[in-house]
């Protein structure tokens, strides 16, 4: 009986949060806006606590302990991951390189196309899927004013190349970084494990948007220059990128140097922080120092926290033991790795991708078999392409395109998503062989 009363709260909690996302994204109090989306699984998660349904204290003890399952410690990986990055950004880098490009392959869709995927590509893979597009999608939309084109394949183009290359390194999505870190999975294992699969959903997911929007792209573009865009402050961008190379440097061998890896990007972004504050101070310009801490994902610190009450709570209940046990009626491995990766896909559309890889973090708990791990990482970023609530990014995304008077409906984005998706699994299928 208290499994259906967990699962009742959790099912209405995560159709809340939902609901806020497609339909009241925002909500500003006293000229403050604020997301709304993990409100109702805030309030979920108060609730279970209040109520004696679980154990609270496996709770507290995972909380505070120092096992790889502390969800604190994630959260502090990704937010400093993320910190290395918008400073980058807030320096111009990435307006600089996306202008020189687009400049330069101008005379051509499709090789302004080829050109920009392989760039938005190479960025999301060191960097941010989030950041880069943000960054990427007021240039699309502007270049594409400029050029007399449809932005759509752009923008589309854009979307799935960093929801696939962010899957290469365990850095480059939250998801990616729970379930590594859960598993003791280290830098250099994830990366030498994952290339072969993020290959090939680069080279299926390139193929389907060719054919998609090839109509499109043999169109003549009207040729134009964009206004050269300089780094903004060459010091900061110089800090910043060695900041950003050194920790990946640090990560890639941190089981070398015994040295946890949330505590190496913490001690980054720690530093690059004081170096943004003495800098604000000596020279009385605090854009930059305001630009990166107001831009850092807070929302993410209740939702996955709140999350993961929840999905301890239904965990307490037993009901991941019963879908684990669904799986394990899959005798052969190769099958078992292809339901996981289509399941985990799927669910992200259901559950959005950071809730799903709480959930089969629990399903996969004691497990030896690393494809699955894998296959469910796989989906936690692929799965973001079939909707606009399968990922945190799609969802600020689809607000962007509005706030620009883009129409790109709901139905667009899973008509195209879903032929995307499936070259991606084929893919992927293929790759889970090799």
């Amino acid at each position: 009986m208290n499994l259906y009363f967990v699962l009742g709260i959790s099912i209405l909690s995560i159709l809340g949060m939902f609901i806020c996302i497609l339909r009241y994204p925002t909500l500003r109090i006293k000229g403050i806006t604020i997301d709304t989306f993990y409100l109702p699984i805030l309030f979920g998660a108060i609730l279970l606590l209040c109520i004696p349904i679980f154990n609270k204290d496996s709770l507290w003890n995972i909380l505070f302990s120092n096992s790889s399952l502390n969800p604190i410690k994630i959260l502090v990986l990704f937010i400093c991951v993320s910190i290395l990055s918008i400073s980058l950004d807030e320096a111009g880098f990435f307006r600089y390189i996306a202008t020189i490009f687009i400049n330069k392959y101008n005379k051509s869709q499709f090789m302004l196309f080829i050109v920009l995927y392989i760039l938005i590509s190479v960025l999301t893979i060191f960097t941010s899927n989030d950041i880069v597009i943000l960054t990427f999608t007021p240039f699309i939309l502007y270049f594409s004013k400029k050029g007399h084109i449809n932005p759509i394949p752009y923008l589309v183009m854009e979307f799935v190349a960093a929801n696939t290359y962010s899957m290469m390194l365990s850095i480059g999505n939250p998801t990616n970084i729970f379930l590594s870190t859960a598993f003791n999975i280290s830098f250099l294992d994830y990366f030498i494990n994952m290339i072969i699969p993020t290959i090939f959903a680069g080279i299926f997911s390139f193929i389907a948007l060719i054919l998609l929007f090839y109509k499109d792209l043999k169109k003549e573009i009207t040729i134009f220059d964009l206004d050269k865009a300089k780094i903004e402050n060459k010091l900061l961008c110089i800090i910043s990128g060695i900041h950003l190379f050194l920790c990946t440097i640090l990560l890639a061998i941190s089981n070398y140097i015994f040295l946890e890896m949330w505590l190496i990007c913490l001690i980054f972004a720690s530093s690059l922080l004081l170096f943004l504050v003495c800098y604000s101070i000596k020279t009385k310009k605090y854009r930059y120092l305001k630009g990166t801490i107001h831009r850092i994902p807070y929302s993410l610190i209740p939702f996955v926290l709140s999350m993961f009450v929840i999905i301890m709570a239904l965990t307490d209940q037993g009901l991941f033991s019963i879908i684990r046990g669904w799986f394990d009626l899959i005798e052969n491995d190769y099958l078992k790795s292809i339901s996981y990766l289509f399941t985990s896909t799927i669910s992200c559309n259901i559950l959005n991708n950071i809730p799903m890889t709480l959930a089969y973090s629990s399903i996969l708990n004691g497990t030896t078999n690393l494809s699955l791990i894998y296959s469910t990482i796989i989906g936690s970023n692929i799965g973001a392409i079939l909707t606009p609530v399968g990922a945190l990014a799609g969802i600020m995304w689809i607000r962007l395109l509005k706030l620009n008077d883009i129409n790109y409906s709901f139905k667009d984005f899973m008509k195209n998503g879903s032929i995307i998706l499936l070259f991606i699994l084929i893919g992927e299928a293929i790759a889970l062989i090799i």
